[in-house]
C-alpha cells in the first residue's frame, strides 16, 4: 500500500476546497446575473412565479427579479400595423372582397392579463378573427353600390364594431382603413352598364335643353320680325311719305323706262 506523504495530501485538500470555491463562485454569478435583467423601449415584461402569472408588470429599463424561482416574458406594447384580406355579402347579395389595413397596440397595464388569456399568438386568435366577423357584420347592412359611395361610413362602422370586440382582450384600435373593395365581374359589368346609361341619359337632356332654347330664340327671333313688320305698316299707313324713302333708299341711280304713279320723279321719256 502506497503512502500519500502529508505534502501531496495537503495540496489534494487546497485543489479540492479551491474547486468548490470556483462552483460555488459560478453559481453565485449566475445567480446574480439571474436576478436582473432590461426591458426594451416599447415593451413590458410579465413576471412569472413557477409559471404563473403575477400581478406585476415591469416598465421599460432594468428589472429584478429571484433567479430559478421566476421569470419574466417581454411583449410589445408599440403600434403594430396589420393587412387583412376579408369577404362579406352585401345587402343585395353581391360578394364584396376588402383589403383592410389595421393599426392596433395592446394596452401597457394589461399585458399580463393577454399573456394568461391569450399568449403571443394574439394576432392570429383574436384580431384576425375580428377582423372578419366586424367586416361580415357592417358590409351586411350596405349595398354593393353604397359601399362604395358611403365609403367613409362603412369605414367608421367597421372600426367602432371591431373595437368594441377586441377591448375586452385589452387591445386597441388606433387606426382602421379600407384599401380597397373588389366586386364579381358580373357586379362590376353592371355597374359600368349603368354608368354608360346615365352618360347618356345626361346628353339626351342636354340636346334636348339645347333644342328648346333654340327653339325659343326662333320663337323670340319671330315675333320680334312681326313685331317690326307691325310697327312698319303702322307708320306706313300713318304716313304714306314712308314708301316714297324706302324707294328713294333702294333706288340704284338709274332712270326706269316707266314710272309708277306713286314715282317721286318728275315723269321723263327715255331718250
Amino acid at each position: 500500500m502506497e503512502i500519500i506523504p502529508p505534502s501531496k495530501m495537503k495540496e489534494a485538500k487546497q485543489a479540492g476546497k479551491l474547486g468548490i470555491y470556483v462552483v460555488i463562485a459560478i453559481v453565485i454569478l449566475i445567480i446574480l446575473f439571474g436576478s436582473f435583467g432590461t426591458i426594451g423601449a416599447g415593451e413590458r415584461g410579465i413576471l412569472l412565479q413557477f409559471g404563473a402569472v403575477q400581478d406585476k408588470i415591469f416598465d421599460e429599463g432594468l428589472y429584478i427579479k429571484i433567479p430559478l424561482i421566476q421569470q419574466v416574458e417581454v411583449m410589445d406594447v408599440k403600434i403594430q400595423k396589420d393587412e387583412v384580406a376579408a369577404s362579406a355579402s352585401s345587402k343585395d347579395l353581391q360578394v364584396v372582397t376588402s383589403k383592410i389595413a389595421l393599426n392596433y397596440h395592446l394596452d401597457p397595464n394589461a399585458v399580463n392579463k393577454i399573456w394568461q388569456e391569450v399568449g403571443k399568438n394574439y394576432n392570429s386568435r383574436i384580431i384576425a378573427p375580428s377582423i372578419q366577423e366586424a367586416v361580415k357584420a357592417i358590409t351586411a347592412m350596405f349595398t354593393a353600390e353604397e359601399l362604395i359611395t358611403k365609403r367613409e361610413m362603412v369605414k367608421d362602422q367597421i372600426k367602432v364594431n371591431l373595437a368594441e370586440r377586441v377591448s375586452d382582450r385589452s387591445i386597441i384600435i388606433d387606426e382602421f382603413n379600407i384599401i380597397d373593395f373588389s366586386f364579381s365581374p358580373a357586379f362590376n359589368e353592371a355597374i359600368e352598364a349603368k354608368v354608360t346609361a346615365e352618360q347618356l341619359k345626361l346628353k339626351a337632356d342636354r340636346d334636348l335643353e339645347r333644342i328648346v332654347i333654340e327653339a325659343e330664340q326662333q320663337v323670340a327671333q319671330a315675333k320680334g320680325k312681326a313685331a317690326a313688320i307691325q310697327v312698319e305698316a303702322q307708320a306706313l299707313r300713318s304716313n304714306p311719305k314712308v314708301v316714297e324713302l324706302r324707294w328713294i333708299e333702294k333706288w340704284n341711280g338709274e332712270v326706269p323706262t316707266y314710272w309708277g304713279q306713286a314715282s317721286p320723279f318728275i315723269g321723263l321719256e327715255n331718250k
